[in-house]
């Protein structure tokens, strides 16, 4: 690299962007890699602070940071789950060509990010993100590297699970039983079964059928396995979750499982969820809060079922780092602190 006036630089080829800024309007790249000085250019290098440019002179055995990027990228995922953009200012952006739940290797990429030059930023493991969602971005830190160090990071990835990649969520046949003999016999009105309807169908799948049973285990299996028998893939169970003497639904759940994976959840609201198995059905108790709560235990729970996961005491246990709720006044989840 030589470090050279721009007086003097007219006529030289910018080997990587130069990027100019202006507070609260605009980031960008006002001249591009490739470009050739000319004279007229160089009132506007000077008022964006360039009074010296970088001329790069590139080895047989190194790579332009362009270059570089592009080739992590292609190591870490697969462009058959995402769109690449760039390379801008270095950068490849990665967005998410598909919607669904997005899954990262965070041992993967922890040992990637321990290199040195190297670097993959993403958004949290597990997240459902849309179609078009920008999840990633990489780049090397200096302007051109040894080609050997991302022939390093390519053989890393190599045969490992990938470091980002986006599940998509099945579209399930969902059973609601809503519990409490206050609700069934008609003392009050049901407004948890709207609040899960919605959550089921936002994440593109169907209720079959909501029903309704007081606070008594043996009616509540009944409805249970009528659900399994008109083909439920998913129950969930809401109310009666707490450890009042009139709450039987924990109780029903675990009679009619052949697994319980957890009775409490480490995340607040919603530490009374309840996650358990009959067969291949998973069946989920959900606590009262869900109904007032616009995020609590179950929205983490529910995408990764969706998604075909199977979570285990120990996905369970995890939760507890980040999983308090900080309430804030507008709600930006998952934009936020709480677990995934």
């Amino acid at each position: 690299m030589k470090k050279i006036a721009v007086e003097q630089a007219v006529g030289m080829m910018l080997g990587h962007d130069l990027t100019k800024i202006v507070p609260d309007r605009y980031k960008g790249a006002a001249f591009k890699k490739g470009h050739v000085i000319r004279k007229e250019d160089i009132p506007e290098l000077k008022a964006m602070g360039k009074n010296n440019i970088w001329v790069m002179e590139m080895e047989s055995d190194e790579l332009h940071e362009n270059e570089a990027g592009i080739r992590m990228a292609q190591a870490a995922a697969s462009e058959n789950d995402f769109i690449f953009e760039g390379p801008a200012e270095g950068k490849i952006s990665l967005l998410a060509k598909d919607g669904g739940m997005l899954k990262i290797n965070t041992a993967l990429l922890e040992e990637l990010n321990d290199r040195e030059h190297i670097m993959i930023a993403t958004i949290r493991h597990n997240t459902v993100v849309p179609k078009g969602k920008l999840v990633a971005g990489t780049r090397i830190i200096p302007l051109k590297i040894k080609e050997e160090e991302i022939v390093a990071v390519e053989e890393l990835c190599q045969g490992k699970e990938p470091i980002l990649s986006v599940k998509k969520l099945q579209s399930l046949q969902v059973g609601i039983l809503v519990t409490g003999t206050e609700v069934y016999e008609g003392l009050i009105e049901d407004k948890f079964s709207n609040v899960l309807v919605k959550k089921v169908e936002q994440l593109g799948s169907m209720v079959l059928d909501t029903v309704f049973a007081p606070d008594e285990d043996e009616v509540i299996g009944e409805k249970i396995h009528q659900l399994l028998e008109r083909g439920a893939e998913l129950i969930l169970l809401a109310g009666g979750m707490s450890v009042d003497a009139d709450d039987m639904t924990p109780k029903a759940i675990a009679d009619a499982a052949t697994e319980v994976i957890t009775y409490g959840a480490p995340v607040l609201p919603g530490a009374m969820l309840m996650l358990a198995y009959a067969g291949e059905v998973p069946m989920v108790g959900i606590p009262a809060c869900a109904m007032y709560h616009k995020i609590t235990s179950l929205d983490l729970v529910l995408p990764r079922l969706m998604a075909g996961e199977k979570p285990t005491r120990k996905d369970m246990s995890r939760l507890g780092h980040g999983g308090l709720c900080q309430n804030c006044e507008v709600c930006h989840y998952p934009v936020c602190t709480l677990s995934r």
